[in-house]
């Protein structure tokens, strides 16, 4: 099994990257769109843990900068009809975290936002793993009718991803205090226009 791959990012198309290691052999990885966003320029060393998918039409490695995101995808995979395409389709739209929430709170409406996965989908996933996360910490989202919750919504309704508003709403949580949606909705929209350093492509 190969576990992790290390090495320079040689290459990008899509959401496949080429890591090639030390020892002169080039890795062809696919990567959820968050991970994409998050690595280094080609031409410099990055990481990923891995997770390859043997199939009938062949072999696929797939690459997290997470392990945790790794034990979800794997997760993923356990449920009945849901292949390597829709657990990376789940992780690249919500992000691990996020499908973990949805998943243990029953939330079908958010899992039906994945493109794939209707509500027939989101309710067997539900079934089959509601009960199979318990041993992975994942932050708790905001509360019901709170102020973190409306600026969430506020956000996916300008477009933004539900990974990349849930993000954007819990770094503006975190940068300090704030009373209302209005306020957190005008830092979350600060923070994600400000570009982050080491990820520039």
């Amino acid at each position: 099994m190969i576990a992790t791959v290390t090495g320079v990012l040689a290459d990008r198309s899509g959401e496949t990257v080429v890591i090639a290691t030390d020892g002169g052999v080039g890795y062809a990885v696919t990567v959820p769109v968050g991970v994409l966003e998050r690595l280094p320029r080609a031409g410099q060393r990055c990481s990923l843990f891995t997770e390859l998918v043997v199939r009938e039409d062949g072999w696929t490695l797939f690459g997290f900068d997470r392990a945790v995101d790794r034990a979800i995808f794997q997760r993923l995979l356990l449920a009945s009809g849901f292949g390597p395409k829709l657990a990376l389709a789940l992780l690249s739209n919500l992000g691990g975290e996020r499908t973990v929430r949805a998943i243990q709170g029953r939330d079908v409406a958010v899992l039906s936002t994945v493109p794939g996965i209707g509500r027939k989908k989101a309710e067997r996933l539900i079934l089959e793993l509601s009960d199979r996360f318990a041993d992975i910490p994942v932050a708790a989202g905001p509360r019901s009718g709170s102020a973190a919750e409306e600026a969430q919504r506020a956000l996916l309704a300008l477009g933004f991803p539900p990974a990349a508003a849930d993000e954007a709403v819990r770094s503006a949580v975190t940068a300090g205090p704030a009373d209302d949606a209005a306020t957190l909705i005008k830092r979350a929209l600060q923070l994600v226009s400000t570009p982050k350093t080491g990820g520039t492509r």
